[in-house]
C-alpha cells in the first residue's frame, strides 16, 4: 500500500464514518475505496467490516448524551444483534457473495421510504418527555419480540454485507418507538456496532482480512463516526430524515442497477 493509498483510505474512512453515524451508510464509501486500491470483493468486505469497529466506537462515543438511560433497550437488542452478526458472518464465509444481491436493493429502498413515516408518540412517551433526566430517557416502552427478531435479521444482513443496514435499522427503530431521530440514531449506532463487531471477530479469525489497510481506514472511520452525532444533533430532524431517505434510495438504485443489469 502506497502513502497515497493510505491518505485516500483515511479520507474515505472519514466520509464513511460520517455517513455511517448519521445515515448508516458507511460502506457506501469505505467498501468502494477498498475495491479501488485493488482488494478482491470478499477481502474488501471482511476488511471493511473489521475497520467499521472504529466507526462504531467513534459514533457511540459521540452519542453519549442520547444514550443516557437507553441501557435496558440496548441490552434487549444486543443479544439479537450478536446472534445476527455471527450468522451473517458465517453466511458470507460459506456462501457466494452475491446470494442476496437481488433482494437487498428492495429492502434498502423500502426502509429509506419508511424513514419518512412518522409514528405518533404515545401518551406515556409524552409524559416521560416532561420529566427529563436519565430515568425518563431510559423508560421508553418495551420493544416486542417481533421488533427484537427484526433487529436480529438486520444483524444477519449487517454481518453478511451491511451496505444500507443502518438505514434499515434506523427505519425500524423510528417506527417501533416513535422517538426522536437523534435518539434512534444513537441506539442504531450501538446495535449495528454490536452486529458488526461480532462479525468482525469471526472474520478476524477465519476471513482474509487485509490488516495493512485496516489502520488508515479505521482512523478515518473513527474521526468521521465521532463527528456524525454532532451533525445529527444540530440538523433539523425533518431535513435529516429527508437527507437519509434520499441517500438510502440512491444506494438502493445503485445496487439495483448492479444486481439486475
Amino acid at each position: 500500500m502506497s502513502p497515497a493509498d493510505a491518505v485516500a483510505l483515511i479520507a474515505a474512512g472519514f466520509g464513511g464514518g460520517l455517513l455511517g453515524s448519521t445515515a448508516g451508510l458507511a460502506s457506501l464509501v469505505s467498501y468502494p475505496a477498498l475495491l479501488a486500491i485493488g482488494l478482491p470483493p470478499v477481502t474488501a468486505n471482511v476488511t471493511n467490516t473489521v475497520a467499521l469497529i472504529c466507526s462504531s466506537t467513534g459514533s457511540v462515543t459521540g452519542s453519549r448524551p442520547e444514550l443516557v438511560g437507553q441501557g435496558r433497550r440496548i441490552r434487549q437488542l444486543a443479544i439479537a444483534a450478536t446472534v445476527g452478526g455471527a450468522a451473517g458472518a458465517a453466511l458470507l464465509l460459506a456462501t457466494p457473495a452475491d446470494s442476496f444481491e437481488r433482494v437487498v436493493p428492495w429492502l434498502i429502498g423500502l426502509a429509506s421510504i419508511a424513514i419518512l413515516v412518522r409514528r405518533k408518540r404515545t401518551s406515556s412517551q409524552h409524559s416521560g418527555s416532561q420529566h427529563p433526566g436519565p430515568r425518563s430517557a431510559g423508560a421508553p416502552h418495551h420493544l416486542g419480540p417481533a421488533v427484537v427478531a427484526a433487529v436480529g435479521v438486520v444483524g444477519v444482513y449487517g454481518g453478511y454485507f451491511g451496505a444500507g443496514a443502518g438505514v434499515i435499522l434506523l427505519a425500524l427503530l423510528l417506527f417501533a418507538t416513535g422517538e426522536p431521530i437523534a435518539t434512534c440514531n444513537a441506539v442504531k449506532n450501538v446495535v449495528l456496532g454490536i452486529a458488526n463487531g461480532t462479525a468482525a471477530v469471526g472474520f478476524a479469525i477465519f476471513g482474509p482480512v487485509r490488516w495493512s489497510v485496516v489502520l488508515p481506514l479505521g482512523i478515518g472511520l473513527f474521526l468521521g463516526g465521532r463527528t456524525g452525532p454532532v451533525v445529527v444533533r444540530r440538523l433539523p430532524p425533518t431535513l435529516l430524515r429527508y437527507a437519509i431517505a434520499a441517500a438510502g434510495i440512491g444506494v438502493a438504485i445503485k445496487l439495483g442497477i448492479d444486481a439486475y443489469s
